[in-house]
């Protein structure tokens, strides 16, 4: 029996080492500026990078790179700390010579038919485009301008120059085999990388290419693993914004297209934390808050799967802060190191300030962008408490002598309670980066979530000094 157990277990290994040798594909070569380098091999999940393999290439530049099958899809090559060369993970033998990573021009596909046909279209299909934007170009002249219009023969062949480069193209691409990675990621690669051209030149692909967008499924694993999921999701909201429509309707349109991204995110909790909190940050770096609020408020009241805590935190500020509610009030004895004014002159409560308007502004001595911002509003104090408006900082710093380093020259009232996102005031106003501002009314009414202290000083200026009237919400 022992013996006999013995021989299975030594099958089952020779089985399972075989096995992972079948199944290991490798990427060699040789790179003749990289000798006795360093070489990694990097892979895609979502928006993040792995490593997937490294190694040290010989004295003539020789280096092989292994990877599983579970590593297909886009992969990175690095040589060192040179650019990376992109290459299709997927069942094929990679061989690839050439001087440096960061040189494609140097590069030869020896082996690998996913990678010649991605070499290739790399290498052909920008000067089609370059190509294409110059005849497109040359066709409003000699259709708009009267010096060149009667020259039929020569628009005759711009339109018929167009078509043949179209067709070169859409035939290169049509011709992959079917099922094959390439098929699938050249196409979108290009449809991607198409947006600029089609918002500046060809406006009248704008539908279809946001109609793309709109179908395209980004839980699907093919995008998952191609390394262009950051592009796909900002160069849709970038096309979006910079589609030439009124700015009431660029946000119904981003709603149509958060709307169609949900389809198949509700049922990938974990690829719609991901995606949603990357879109959620790139619409409120933009500016785009009426968006940021309705992804904010989607996720919030329709999607139910579970999101993490602290994504669930981040959009539940767009429920409860939104712009029209009544903000908390604050106890400023809950905050006992108060600065700025003197302590008899300390009001109790937020509620007790008799200013028309008040600034709550939240952040810390630890914070890089409240080092940029906060002295700034110092120096725009006294002009906007002359109009009207008071300022309240509130600190997240947990060290005493930090905070007072701080706040030692801001003329207005600064509060902190030493327990940076543990306050009660953080979480009252559901703080979960810094600085966040909220201006109110004397009623507490939200009126403006500024992102910046130059947006509150132009928000003065227009509606305190000019006394333009208040918009409705």
């Amino acid at each position: 029996m022992n013996s006999m157990y013995s021989k299975s277990i030594l099958v089952f290994l020779l089985f399972t080492v075989f096995a992972s040798v079948t199944l290991a594909q490798t990427i060699s070569g040789s790179f003749s500026g990289v000798k006795k380098g360093n070489m990694k091999l990097l892979g895609f999940n979502g928006l993040n990078t792995y490593p997937i393999s490294s190694t040290t290439s010989d004295e003539q530049g020789r280096f092989s790179l292994s990877f599983a099958k579970g590593d297909y899809g886009v992969g990175c090559l690095i040589a060192g700390e040179d650019k990376p060369y992109f290459v299709i993970l997927c069942n094929e033998q990679i061989e690839i010579n050439g001087e440096l990573p960061s040189i494609p021009e140097s590069i030869s596909i020896l082996k690998g038919k996913q990678n010649m046909q991605f070499a290739r279209y790399a290498r052909e299909h920008p000067k089609r485009e370059n190509t294409m934007s110059a005849w497109i170009f040359l066709e409003k002249i000699y259709n708009t301008d009267t010096l060149f219009s009667v020259q039929k023969k020569t628009r005759e062949f711009i339109r018929t120059e167009k078509k043949r480069i179209l067709d070169e193209d859409s035939s290169f691409i049509a011709n992959l085999d079917k099922g094959s990675y390439v098929s699938w990621y050249l196409p979108t690669r290009k449809m991607i990388s198409s947006v600029s051209a089609v918002a500046q030149q060809r406006t009248w692909e704008m539908p279809a290419l946001i109609g793309f967008f709109r179908n395209l499924d980004y839980t699907d694993a093919r995008l998952y693993k191609s390394g262009i999921l950051k592009d796909a999701i900002e160069s849709h909201f970038w096309l979006l914004e910079n589609s030439g429509r009124p700015l009431d309707s660029v946000f119904v349109e981003m709603q149509k297209s958060i709307d169609a991204m949900f389809v198949h995110l509700i049922k990938d909790p974990g690829r719609l934390n991901e995606i949603t909190d990357y879109l959620f940050d790139l619409l409120e770096r933009h500016s785009l808050f009426k968006a940021s609020e309705y992804l904010a408020l989607k996720v919030l009241n329709d999607v139910s799967c579970t999101i993490n805590n602290d994504l669930a935190r981040q959009l539940e500020t767009y429920r409860a802060m939104k712009k029209g509610n009544t903000a908390p009030d604050i106890v400023f004895s809950d905050n006992p190191y108060a600065k700025g004014i003197p302590s008899a002159q300390l009001p109790k409560k937020l509620s007790d300030i008799k200013s028309a308007y008040t600034l709550v502004a939240f952040g810390a001595g630890w914070c890089p962008k409240c080092k940029e911002e906060f002295p700034q509003m110092a120096a725009k104090y006294a002009n906007w408490k002359a109009q009207g408006m008071e300022v309240v900082f509130v600190s997240l710093d947990e060290d005493k002598t930090t905070y007072d380093s701080f706040v030692k020259d801001f003329p207005f009232l600064s509060v902190c309670d030493l327990k940076k996102w543990k306050g009660t005031v953080v979480n009252d106003y559901y703080v979960f980066g810094t600085p966040t501002l909220f201006l109110l009314d004397k009623n507490r009414k939200i009126v403006l979530r500024p992102n910046s202290v130059n947006q509150v000083d132009a928000w003065v200026d227009w509606y305190l000094s000019k006394g333009n009237p208040l918009p409705k919400n």
